[in-house]
């Protein structure tokens, strides 16, 4: 991953983008990797090489299952893997939207480096709990994307963290560039609810 250090330019000011409410959790389906996938009914698709799920609030579910080794000496998992577990989803958001990581390196010489990263943890995980990674396309600009995420787990619907990234498209050489028109109109597909906004500039969430 390019680091930020090697970026020279200020971070943008963050301003308020909508953020929908909780909704019910249906419609499983299962994914290549053993990883299930769950989506509330459809609201619209672009075209695509994979077809493009959006809930009807924006959030993108991912499921995952617990492993031994994230956990650690007092027996809860460990507060680095939340980190990993946005990463899944927002991998997953951007594969169910039509693209890839990896599509975007190879095909469009651009690259999303992580510029900020935010965790609040609420309660905590444990081995073999089955846990819902929530993801959303807060805000995308010229040249920067923000996402934000839940996590919950199943059984008891806990909210065990939450938080944020934000990424600014550079090309292979570390030279900020603009988003491509195409990933931006497939990230913005009826993401927005009225009457919400992300975290507040320069101020963790409450």
């Amino acid at each position: 991953m390019v680091g930020l250090q090697s970026l020279d330019l200020p971070i943008g000011v963050r301003i308020p983008v909508s953020q929908p409410t909780n909704q019910t959790r249906d419609n499983r389906q299962e994914t290549g990797d053993g990883v299930r996938e769950r989506h509330t009914p459809l609201v619209s698709c672009l075209p695509s090489p994979v077809s493009c799920l959006t809930n009807m609030d924006g959030w993108h579910e991912t499921e995952i299952r617990v492993r031994y080794a994230e956990t650690d000496k007092m027996g809860i998992v460990h507060h680095s893997n939340y980190l990993i577990w946005f990463e899944a989803g927002r991998s997953d958001l951007c594969r169910a939207r039509g693209f890839s990581y990896k599509e975007m390196e190879e095909r469009d010489n651009a690259l999303m480096v992580v510029a900020e990263s935010y965790v609040r943890y609420k309660s905590p995980a444990f081995y073999e709990d089955v846990l819902t990674v929530r993801t959303q396309v807060a805000e995308v600009r010229s040249r920067s994307i923000r996402f934000i995420y839940e996590i919950v787990r199943d059984s008891d619907e806990t909210l065990l963290a939450e938080g944020e990234t934000l990424h600014l498209v550079t090309d292979e050489n570390k030279k900020v560039k603009l988003i491509p028109e195409h990933y931006k109109e497939q990230l913005l597909v009826d993401t927005t609810d009225e009457g919400s906004e992300a975290f507040p500039a320069n101020q963790a969430p409450h």
